[in-house]
């Protein structure tokens, strides 16, 4: 099989781990590749037995990549995806962070993942993603896999964000924010600020405000075969708009119009563990230590 190793940055306390995914990739027989801007941080001392480099996705095609193992944390996973855009190769994320929801991986269980792909272990989840329409921004990639945000910037006064769907109006929320959330993304940032928990297979967005003013403001669970529009206004003219871990400027004259994406990212889950196992173990979910 063909594998991409993808990665942002290189830490120095990463480079034991590193260095035995190498060579863990090369006993089993893997092809591996490296993406180019990663390579360039990884020491000379390193033993690495790589095929070649993959720097665009002509050369991911080019090289017939089966899936990518994405070393880090959830943030790196969506910086994977935003390199391979609409193309639809699995990604496998093996956590070097700390909570890492979507890397689902941990150092201690390497050797294990490794052997379930080589033996076809595994299956493919396909995870929904946002779409943005609106003047230009985000062009080069229009895509979020977890959320849309929109933020107050230059003010700490509320900002005002006026929403709709399918064209009906359905309320303004004076708040800090407000999270346009698939349900990947709905363990994230959404969850933190009270949204619930989605799971990964559900056709849903979330819509959640982030420090609403009025306390009737509570997150929404919309059909993501809906159109939702999102205009902002405030004492600034300069707000944030965020995908995933990528950021704009915006301003009053916006107007957002997110829908589902006509693709899905794939991510690989391996045998014997699924959505609720991920639960349990990454958010103890469940876990009352009056009954241990």
């Amino acid at each position: 099989m063909n594998v991409l190793v993808y990665g942002q940055r290189v830490k120095s306390k990463d480079l034991d781990v590193i260095q035995f995914i190498f060579e863990e990739l090369s006993r089993l027989g893997f092809n591996y590749f490296l993406f180019d801007k990663y390579q360039k941080q990884l020491p000379d001392y390193l033993r690495i037995n790589k095929k070649g480099q993959v720097s665009s996705i002509s050369e991911l095609r080019e090289h017939n990549i089966d899936f990518i193992l994405s070393l880090g944390g959830d943030g790196t996973i969506l910086s994977t995806i935003n390199f391979i855009k609409q193309s639809v190769t699995p990604i496998v994320g093996i956590n070097l962070g700390r909570l890492g929801f979507l890397a689902i991986v941990n150092k201690k269980n390497i050797t294990a993942a490794l052997e379930k792909i080589r033996a076809k272990q595994y299956s493919i989840e396909e995870r929904s993603m946002l779409e943005l329409t609106s003047n230009g921004l985000f062009d080069d990639f229009p895509y979020a896999l977890n959320d849309l945000t929109i933020h107050k910037r230059d003010t700490s006064s509320m900002i005002k964000v006026n929403a709709w769907i399918n064209g009906s109006f359905l309320k303004a929320y004076w708040a800090d924010g407000v999270i346009l959330s698939t349900p990947t993304g709905s363990t994230g940032y959404s969850l933190s600020c009270g949204g619930p928990i989605i799971f990964p297979s559900a056709k849903n967005f979330v819509l959640t405000a982030v420090a609403p003013h009025n306390l009737t403001s509570r997150p929404i669970v919309i059909p993501d075969d809906s159109q939702i529009k999102l205009t902002v206004e405030g004492r600034s003219n300069n707000y944030l708009c965020t995908m995933d871990s990528r950021y704009q400027t915006i301003n009053s004259d916006h107007e957002l119009i997110i829908k589902k994406a006509n693709f899905n990212t794939q991510l690989i889950r391996l045998d014997g563990s699924d959505f609720l196992n991920t639960l349990h173990e990454k958010m103890m979910w469940g876990l009352d230590n009056r009954n241990t």
